[in-house]
């Protein structure tokens, strides 16, 4: 039994190390900066985060002012076990992190879902991936100082991968590993970076116009990356009263790789 438990713990921490390996070998995780860099200096992307932000301003002060009144005190209470004297900042810490995620959900659920899919498709038609965008929507002619934003057109089809009731609950149950100082948190990243990674490229896979499987066979192929793309972004959106910036940000980010997976793709059927 013991010698059991030993090559389990063994394999479980080869596979562990294979998959961090994975993550830094893809450098994809760099991509979310990549997207901060490239909003703040393409002001023609502004238009759809600025097009929002008084109403996911407001849910989130909602969220937060709810968690602070009904989760604070239970928690500190909690974190007392495992914080000691730092309970009372640890657990402030938690719930504007909780609070974060659960306004990141909403947000994308019920706001800011089209915004998202204009800022993917901006970026892309920013980097000269036109032909790719026209496979999801119209496309309006180039005019006279229209920008990448100003020439899209009516959706033709959205991204098959949303949030869902069950997405933002599966979220919530991995939500007490942030009660463990740092280990938690970090252990926290990494699973909901697994999950996070591949729903960036949502719209990417549908424009696209893979499957199911296709897609599925993709991300296999590439699981170290997304998980690397998936961890960065979500720990940017994990920043309270910043998250709602991040996802935007992070959404052209993803798109950023996106095209520099077509133009790679493009390069090697020249050659």
């Amino acid at each position: 039994m013991s010698d059991k438990l030993k090559n389990m713990a063994s394999a479980e921490a080869n596979s562990a190390r294979a998959a961090s390996q994975a993550v830094i070998k893809s450098g994809a995780y760099l991509y979310p900066i990549k997207g901060i860099m490239y909003f703040a200096t393409h002001k023609d992307l502004w238009g759809p985060f600025m097009s929002r932000i008084g109403r996911t301003f407001g849910l989130g002060m909602g969220v937060t002012s709810f968690m602070f009144f009904f989760t604070y005190v239970p928690q500190m209470a909690i974190m007392a076990f495992t914080s000691g004297p730092l309970a009372a900042i640890s657990a402030a810490l938690l719930v504007l992190t909780e609070s974060a995620t659960i306004t990141n959900f909403l947000s994308r659920s019920l706001l800011v879902e089209g915004a998202l899919v204009d800022t993917f498709d901006g970026t892309l038609m920013a980097r000269g991936q036109d032909s790719l965008v026209s496979q999801g929507r119209q496309i309006k002619p180039r005019s006279s100082g229209a920008d990448a934003v100003a020439r899209l057109g009516k959706i033709i089809s959205r991204p098959l991968a949303r949030f869902t009731p069950q997405a933002i609950f599966r979220s919530l149950i991995y939500l007490p590993l942030n009660l463990i100082p740092v280990v938690g948190t970090l252990l926290y990243i990494a699973f909901q970076g697994k999950r996070v990674g591949p729903t960036l490229h949502a719209r990417y896979f549908e424009l696209k116009g893979w499957n199911a499987r296709e897609r599925e066979e993709w991300i296999a192929k590439h699981r170290g990356a997304y998980t690397g793309l998936g961890m960065a972004s979500f720990a940017l959106e994990m920043i309270p009263f910043a998250s709602i910036a991040f996802s935007y940000t992070n959404t052209v980010g993803a798109a950023l790789w996106a095209a520099d997976i077509e133009k790679a793709s493009a390069s090697d059927k020249v050659l």
